[in-house]
């Protein structure tokens, strides 16, 4: 069968700046808290693997845009480091403003569209010690940064996306004790992601009120929740988890509040953030135009044993449970299943808006892919194929049952740096080597040049 998918829809992949663009002491850069936290722990990275070099983006960018054009990519999702382009924290690097219009020009000069998002778990150092987004006094200084970025480059940028999973921004520095400043405050956390949504709302109403021309949203991590049971106990748990991990930003950006529900349960554990008078209405105001939707795995959810236990953290309101028979990505240890994507893509045509959305991340990482190199060096990642052909399919079916998807971007581009797993799984259409610097395609980037060039894929 041949799914063929709308005319004009929009075929790419993405890459983040932190995690290729190296050069994190050239031209003025700033530290970020991810050098900052490999400063003080490298033991806690894989083979102490930090993000200083990684592909040198920064001054390697044209190989890299070569093979995006051979691959015949119409549109491409980066992001802008706020530590390079502002590193005092007040003022515009020029150096750093020309590499991004250059690499913007380049992109376009391709005939591929720019996707950029303006922050991604990157937070300056220099914000960061003064309370990250946890201290609502920095709003000001992300919107006068978001409002450069706009001045210097909206002329180039097709789509803006003020975060990247911002949930797991907030995880890794103040719940889970995997970044810097290693915080674990479930109050803390709770009240960074409130100003995040209130600095989201802020940075829509800048972008409005000066008049800048295109679309504006978000990108949003959904690992869609599903309960062990119909029981009642298991179902609340669900629900817990879905509005702790994504619709508490889902909610408000789209619809502009929060749901029903979560702010009494972050009162339950004693983490019901500050609100200031005014912040809701601002928050009510200005939600996006398009969304991003992030997906790997679901969420297989359970009661937890003891009902009884005091809630200090949002851990306390559900478990996670291994359903027998499911199929692993034992490298990452993530469950393969394509129907959480379809289910995704339903819920938001059905509960938030039906608004426009892209796949702006769907991938499989696999460790030691060198293994499965053939006789000619290419690594021949059949199953990276065959897991995009089953997401795809379900990203078919959403589309064919009304659901307003416009565009589908695979993770990654390139095998790169990323906080959890550094450059242990890889991702990517092309093989980058850490340690040689070499590059080159694996048998997938055919298969995705094929797709885009068909606009769709055939599968039994």
């Amino acid at each position: 069968m041949f799914y063929q998918f709308p005319d004009n829809f929009s075929w790419g992949s993405a890459i983040w700046a932190q995690g290729t663009e190296g050069a994190w002491d050239h031209d003025g850069q700033a530290p970020t808290v991810y050098e900052k936290y490999y400063q003080q722990h490298p033991d806690r990275f894989y083979q102490q693997q930090g993000p200083n070099e990684t592909l040198d983006w920064y001054h390697r960018f044209p190989v890299y845009h070569d093979y995006l054009s051979q691959l015949q990519h119409d549109s491409f999702r980066t992001s802008i480091l706020w530590a390079r382009l502002m590193p005092d924290g007040k003022n515009v690097n020029p150096q750093a403003a020309d590499y991004y219009r250059s690499l913007f020009q380049d992109l376009r000069r391709r005939g591929i569209k720019v996707y950029v998002v303006l922050y991604w778990f990157d937070m300056p150092v220099l914000f960061e010690d003064r309370g990250g987004f946890g201290n609502r006094e920095i709003i000001g200084d992300f919107v006068n940064y978001c409002h450069h970025c706009f001045d210097l480059f909206d002329d180039l940028v097709d789509i803006w996306h003020v975060y990247n999973e911002p949930r797991v921004d907030a995880d890794l520095k103040y719940l889970d004790n995997r970044c810097y400043p290693n915080i674990t405050d479930f109050r803390y956390h709770s009240q960074a992601i409130f100003n995040m949504v209130l600095a989201h709302a802020k940075v829509v109403e800048c972008y409005r009120q000066n008049h800048f021309r295109n679309k504006i949203g978000s990108v949003i991590d959904v690992s869609y929740a599903y309960p062990r049971s119909q029981q009642a106990e298991d179902i609340q748990a669900a629900q817990a988890y879905s509005l702790f991990n994504y619709e508490c930003f889902l909610a408000p950006l789209i619809h502009g509040h929060f749901p029903e529900n979560y702010l009494p349960l972050l009162a339950q554990a004693n983490a019901a953030p500050q609100i200031h008078d005014g912040d809701l209405a601002t928050i009510a105001a200005n939600t996006i135009d398009v969304l991003g939707v992030n997906y790997y795995f679901p969420a297989r959810i359970m009661a937890k044993e003891a009902s009884d236990t005091v809630k200090t953290s949002r851990y306390d309101f559900y478990d996670f449970w291994e359903m027998p028979g499911r199929v692993m990505n034992t490298s990452r240890g993530w469950e393969i299943f394509p129907q959480a994507l379809y289910d995704t893509l339903a819920m938001i045509k059905t509960r938030y808006r039906n608004i426009e959305c892209y796949i702006s991340e769907n991938g499989m990482g696999v460790e030691r892919e060198w293994q499965y190199r053939g006789e000619n060096g290419e690594i021949a990642d059949d199953y990276r194929i065959d897991f995009l052909k089953q997401h795809l399919t379900a990203a078919h079916q959403a589309i064919g049952e009304g659901v307003n998807l416009h565009g589908y971007h695979l993770w990654s581009f390139i095998d790169l740096w990323s906080p959890s797993n550094q450059f242990k799984n890889m991702y990517g259409l092309v093989e980058f080597n850490p340690e040689t610097k070499e590059t080159r395609l694996k048998k997938s980037a055919g298969w995705y040049k094929q797709v885009i060039n068909e606009n769709g894929f055939s599968a039994d």
